[in-house]
């Protein structure tokens, strides 16, 4: 696919700022939905979050609420995109995840979690620690217990996303890279190749979409928080699942700005094994951190020992979209008519954009949407001073 060979429109119906899976997904959604859609984005496809992410699709990390519920809804959706939709393999791996406890206490904070969770529909089972091994051979010893979670899955982000704009593309939309954003004057969008009359436009801007609506006159409390991730040399199939540590759940669900990691390591199907996962708010600071590396790989050893003798062949960086309440923005921003957001998911965005897409998708239409979006509304974050921001 060749993105470049799309012409510039003189307009569209909606126009979807950012080609990565979120961007992809919305464009899909409108072109599903009748509309004539334009796809631009300043870089390559999936050449922000997108590309620096795992793919991860999980319910295991989230708590009863919204988020979890925009989470079971996408995970459905990604499984009949997968099936029926996407021309091509996104190496939909419905693996599950196991998530681990190394003290009593962990663990019994962990069981609370997964039994909140089970009453929001999620499975989850209960498991001691002499049956760890049952599931990952290859575990440490000496862990109090763990959960494991059926649901959880992965998707390959980049190539997901290709095929989503691949899939929109044979409904007419079209996708423009390299092309930067430079105004959004109410039913335009001026570019670095030209103007596009719209009447709406989709920030999916990820970490930049507080520069994209501060173009339009609106701000979101949006900010980078950096990752880092290991990759191993390839190996026999080794770990089973989606493998991490209690205190993941925690550090997500954290607004701390000051380095945070916690052990989690999964396979994949090309052999290599991914270990994460570090936070920390340093601005787009894209320096590598060979403390945060060497943690992160002592952290994996400590959980799979096995580790200890493979080899690191290479390592990566991003930025998450953080937002302060740890939800997403998506929908009409009332302060800028014809502007809609679908960002902010910090490292969830994958899992979650088939789901944001239908949000966007049935307020551009008008449609009944399949959630209720007023947890997700741009307008809900006030400052000091009780002003929106």
């Amino acid at each position: 696919m060749d993105p470049m060979t799309d012409r510039l429109p003189a307009m569209a119906d909606v126009v979807v700022i950012g080609a990565g899976v979120v961007g992809a997904a919305c464009a899909l959604a409108a072109a599903q939905a009748g509309l004539r859609v334009a796809v631009v984005d300043r870089g390559p496809i999936a050449g922000g979050t997108t590309g620096a992410g795992e793919g991860n699709l999980l319910v295991s990390d989230k708590g009863p609420g919204p988020e979890l519920d925009l989470a079971l809804h996408s995970r459905a959706r990604w499984i009949a995109l997968a099936e029926s939709t996407l021309d091509g393999d996104v190496e939909l791996e419905t693996k599950g995840g196991l998530v681990v406890a190394a003290t009593p206490g962990d663990l019994a904070a962990l069981r609370a979690f997964s039994r909140d969770q089970r009453g929001a529909g999620v499975e989850a089972v209960d498991l001691p620690a002499e049956s760890l091994r049952d599931h990952e051979p290859h575990l440490a010893g000496g862990l109090a217990g763990g959960v494991s979670y059926p649901q959880d899955a992965q998707v390959q982000p980049m190539v997901a996303t290709a095929y989503l704009l691949r899939a929109a593309r044979r409904l007419g939309a079209t996708v423009h890279t390299g092309v930067s954003v430079s105004g959004l004057p109410h039913g335009v969008v001026q570019t670095s190749r030209g103007r596009i009359a719209t009447p709406a436009v989709v920030n999916a801007a990820g970490t930049w979409a507080g520069d994209v609506a501060r173009l339009a006159g609106v701000e979101l409390a949006i900010q980078p928080r950096r990752g880092f991730i290991l990759v191993t040399e390839p190996l026999p199939p080794m770990i089973r699942h989606k493998v991490y540590a209690a205190s993941y759940v925690a550090n997500v669900a954290s607004g701390e700005s000051d380095l945070q990691t916690s052990p989690v390591v999964e396979g994949t199907r090309s052999g290599t094994v991914l270990i994460g996962s570090s936070r920390e708010r340093v601005g787009y600071d894209r320096t590598f951190s060979l403390p945060v590396l060497r943690r992160l790989a002592a952290e994996a050893v400590a959980l799979f020992p096995f580790l200890s003798a493979v080899r690191v062949i290479r390592s990566y960086r991003g930025f998450r979209p953080y937002s302060p309440d740890h939800l997403p923005v998506i929908g009409p921003d009332p302060r800028a008519p014809g502007l809609l957001h679908a960002c902010g998911h910090e490292g969830a965005g994958i899992g979650l954009a088939p789901a944001t897409a239908d949000l966007v998708a049935a307020a551009l239409t008008g449609a009944e949407p399949p959630l209720d979006p007023a947890p997700f509304r741009p307008d809900r974050f006030v400052d000091v001073r009780g002003e929106h921001v």
